[in-house]
């Protein structure tokens, strides 16, 4: 069984795509410039369920189409349309951890390198501005800058920042 901190989101099924069985996707990480897999995650009905991928290509950098094995028809595809998408941590994480992208610290704890406490878990990215800001799950918004990083522990999942006085 697939659980959910093994996996994080890539972006969402969109419209199908022809006749086959292809299908549009919303990208939201660039995973697809950094690693390989022959299958993505897809969330149906609260499961984390695999889907392998015969084949897949972008049509701009924030929309691939992808055609799923045993997804033959445009009614099947429609069927998985508004899905959400995720990515197997596991084959994205790399020992450089300069190399993980923000949609890949969803679930991390954020620790305050001044004090040691922990702050709270990354719920989403908050990428609608030009400031990037990971949104903890109490909805409190911290600035996404590598600047403020100070480390990140894949093995514990947390992310050690510097946040500035008063914002928490």
């Amino acid at each position: 069984m697939i659980k959910r901190e093994d996996v994080y989101k890539i972006g969402k099924l969109g419209k199908t795509h022809g006749i086959k069985g292809e299908i549009s996707m919303q990208v939201d990480d660039d995973v697809f410039d950094r690693a390989e897999a022959d299958y993505l995650v897809l969330e149906l009905d609260g499961i984390l369920v695999p889907f392998f991928m015969e084949e897949y290509r972008f049509k701009t950098d924030e929309t691939a189409l992808i055609k799923f094995e045993g997804i033959d028809t445009q009614e099947r595809a429609r069927e998985l349309t508004g899905t959400e998408v995720f990515f197997p941590r596991e084959l994205a994480e790399s020992d450089d951890s300069d190399e993980l992208s923000y949609a890949q610290l969803v679930g991390y704890t954020v620790i305050d390198h001044a004090t040691g406490r922990e702050v709270g878990k990354i719920d989403s990215i908050d990428n609608q501005t030009i400031n990037i800001m990971f949104e903890l799950t109490d909805g409190t918004l911290i600035p996404a800058s590598e600047e403020l990083i100070e480390d990140i522990d894949t093995d514990r999942q947390t992310i050690t920042l510097h946040i500035v006085e008063g914002l928490i």
